[in-house]
């Protein structure tokens, strides 16, 4: 299995605060273009095609994409890598119909949670939306904190709280300044540092392993199902939930909502088609180094209290690389837990700044709008990272996540294209398909549980709308659209979108 690479704590702690030095140095000049509220959580919708692309494959480049591929691919073989990478693209594309209907109806929106409050007029259904929202956001620090603990600990043996506190203050820092710019511009620049170290490591580590054919020979000696892409367990085990609850990430999350409404109209569609498509070789090609891991021969009781996840960076340092190899094979990790937990600072400011302090404080100054709304990230920050040291195991943690967000697929898809949706479908659509079909996943299986929430969730959805003479005209979300600032900082922030939407 080769001998461990021990690395100085002093090169981990560099590593962490030196990417994140980079970055602020980045933020501070982005910091210019933000003048408002509006400035910071929608770019005053100025996003172009190539930021866009870049932040979009940034924040969907997170723990999950970089080391999840890997502990598939080592627990299920070729068929545990397709279910988890062939669905993680797809999602991001199938963003596109949403994005743009929900855009051409609500040119001026802000957050999902605005839409659906303005949707159904119903205050139980928005408060529902902002809590699950804020949820499913600090769900994703949670996850790319706990990526950020499991590398450094596998690679340096850093302890759990001191990579937290490091890493936290590392990305509020320069999360705080520019907002949606500096997660757009900082994105796009992470995704070139992620996709071509990616390369190069991972074709270092097959030329080690003696090369591709002598990797795959023996990952099918070690169980001849490995080499089974369709092989029925991964899509049984996790595949079928993963994929579901993948595209609720993408379709149910501000974070990509926030994207959605701060690009240009024009672009909109195609950033999101090229984002999917450009995604696709960052999972694909380090899931490898969970083939690779299968074929060292690496056992479930090396890897330790860190599970499958762990074996990409077991790899890394247990196969005799040089050091520079192994320290890119970090800055990719962190480059995707930042730009990720970055995205997820800066679509948290949005929902606390719209769908919080705004509703409640309608005459508050843009000044203190904004300080507030730039509080809101260090205090999500502290969350993640107290539910983080409360949590054990990577895998489960991540796929307990998607199984939940799954429940917000119907009804939120609903009430962008049905018009007979109602609030109570809307509210019994996610709470109890989600309750019936995670009792049912922990006491049969995960299949199991994930086509009883859905199957549920239609059914609600559909017999609970019909049920009513419910009729939307979806024309009434573009009139007298929300605004984030008071008096004259209103008057500047519609003409801004007004100017970019023309």
């Amino acid at each position: 299995m080769g001998t461990l690479m021990t690395l100085s704590p002093e090169l981990g702690y560099c590593l962490l605060i030196g990417l994140g030095a980079c970055l602020l140095a980045i933020a501070l000049v982005v910091k210019k273009l933000v003048h408002d509220t509006g400035d910071f959580i929608v770019a005053g919708r100025r996003v172009g095609f190539g930021f866009g692309v870049g932040s979009i494959i940034a924040v969907w480049t997170w723990s999950m994409a970089v080391m999840m591929s890997s502990a598939q691919a080592f627990s299920f073989g070729t068929s545990g890598l397709l279910w988890f990478v062939v669905p993680n693209g797809l999602a991001v594309m199938l963003m596109i119909p949403f994005a743009v209907l929900l855009r051409r109806r609500m040119p001026e929106g802000y957050t999902i949670v605005e839409f659906i409050r303005k949707r159904f007029d119903n205050p139980l259904v928005a408060s529902l939306m902002l809590v699950v929202m804020i949820a499913m956001i600090i769900c994703e620090i949670l996850i790319n904190l706990f990526g950020i603990v499991l590398v450094m600990d596998v690679v340096f043996g850093l302890p759990a709280t001191a990579v937290l506190v490091v890493a936290l203050i590392v990305v509020t820092v320069y999360s705080y300044f520019g907002g949606i710019w500096t997660s757009a511009i900082t994105g796009a620049l992470c995704t070139l540092g992620t996709t071509v170290p990616a390369a190069l490591v991972v074709l270092y580590v097959l030329g080690k392993a003696g090369g591709a054919e002598a990797v795959f020979s023996k990952v099918g000696d070690a169980d001849p199902q490995n080499l089974e892409p369709f092989a029925p367990a991964a899509a049984v085990s996790f595949g079928i939930t993963l994929a579901l609850g993948l595209l609720a990430s993408t379709m149910a999350d501000q974070t990509f909502w926030q994207k959605a409404w701060s690009m240009k109209p024009k672009t909109m569609a195609r950033t999101f088609l090229w984002a999917g498509l450009w995604f696709y070789p960052i999972p694909l090609t380090l899931g490898l180094l969970g083939l690779v891991g299968i074929s060292m021969g690496v056992s479930a009781d090396d890897l330790g209290a860190n599970g499958a996840g762990a074996i990409g960076p077991y790899v890394v340092t247990h196969m005799g690389l040089p050091v520079i190899i192994i320290v890119l094979y970090v800055m990719i990790i962190l480059q995707a837990c930042y730009s990720t937990v970055d995205g997820a600072f800066s679509a948290l400011s949005s929902l606390v700044a719209t769908d919080i302090v705004r509703r409640r404080w309608p005459s508050m100054s843009d000044r203190n709008l904004l300080k507030i709304t730039k509080a809101s990230i260090v205090a999500g920050g502290i969350i993640g990272g107290v539910v983080v040291l409360a949590s054990s195991d990577y895998i489960t943690t991540v796929n307990t996540i998607y199984f939940f967000k799954a429940s917000l697929i119907v009804p939120l898809g609903a009430a962008i294209f049905w018009r007979r949706m109602n609030a109570w479908a809307f509210i019994l659509g996610v709470l109890v398909s989600a309750a019936v079909g995670f009792y049912v996943r922990e006491t049969v299986n995960e299949l199991a549980g994930t086509a009883t929430l859905i199957g549920l969730s239609i059914l609600i959805v559909v017999t609970v709308s019909l049920m009513t003479k419910t009729n939307y005209d979806f024309s009434r979300l573009d009139k007298g659209g929300d605004r984030l600032a008071a008096g004259e900082s209103e008057d500047l922030i519609g003409s801004s979108a007004s100017e970019a939407q023309s």
